[in-house]
């Protein structure tokens, strides 16, 4: 039922549509994108039909057997099946069957969340299994640096971003309304790597909240007052 519930709204009609418009003016043929936790592909699919070459990365067994099937025989997708964090190795996964959006190798996350966030208080993960880590400076050696990062990891992408000592032209991460420490250390960990600017979309939405790009202060200050569920946060080399 989980998975139905992801195929129904990330392949739903029109979305693929939606991202392309979205993403055409921040990525040019050619460019290299980074999709980490990719989930169904459904923005591997848009970045890769603006003419990127995509290396799509999505840990849960099932989900990634499903990507393949979608987006697998897409001659500029490349499919692994790892979790990135901090450093190459091992860690557990834990995966929600009804909620596969939300698995996550962060547990201190996992258990915070449903507490201060009412969108996560039924949210159970009931299977646990061992995955294969890879850091995204290890993904660099491999393919070399992207032009966008893309990382929807579920409370790791702080972790996430520890295992990178490059700056990248474009990143986005997810935010959690009640995780805003997190937020925060994810925006001067980038900050320490170059200098940013930054932009936001809220959910599933495909529009910036802002019409200009601003600085970590200014982010900063309106994600201590915006009450919004959940969003990307987009940084961009000033």
């Amino acid at each position: 039922m989980g998975l139905i519930r992801s195929l129904l709204i990330y392949w739903r009609p029109g979305r693929q549509k939606g991202l392309r418009e979205f993403y055409a003016p921040l990525l040019s043929p050619g460019d290299l994108v980074f999709d980490v936790g990719s989930h169904l592909g459904d923005r591997s699919l848009a970045f890769a039909s603006l003419g990127a070459e995509v290396i799509s990365m999505e840990p849960q067994p099932l989900i990634n057997l499903w990507l393949r099937k979608l987006v697998g025989s897409h001659p500029k997708i490349l499919i692994r099946q790892e979790a990135v964090g901090g450093s190459s190795g091992t860690n557990e996964l834990s995966i929600s069957h009804w909620t596969p959006t939300v698995s996550t190798i962060s547990g201190p996350w996992k258990d915070r969340i449903v507490d201060v966030n009412p969108t996560f208080s039924k949210v159970r993960w009931d299977r646990r299994v061992e995955v294969d880590v890879v850091s995204l400076d290890d993904l660099i050696g491999l393919y070399g640096i992207p032009a966008y990062c893309k990382i929807d990891t579920e409370g790791s992408e702080i972790e996430v971003l520890r295992g990178l000592s490059h700056g990248i032209g474009l990143i986005s991460f997810e935010f959690i309304y009640g995780n805003l420490e997190a937020t925060i250390s994810c925006i001067e960990l980038l900050e320490e790597l170059d200098d940013y600017e930054f932009n936001m979309v809220i959910g599933e939405n495909r529009q910036f909240v802002f019409h200009a790009w601003i600085d970590k202060n200014v982010l900063i200050d309106h994600l201590s007052i915006d009450k919004s569920s959940s969003g990307d946060l987009y940084a961009r080399l000033v």
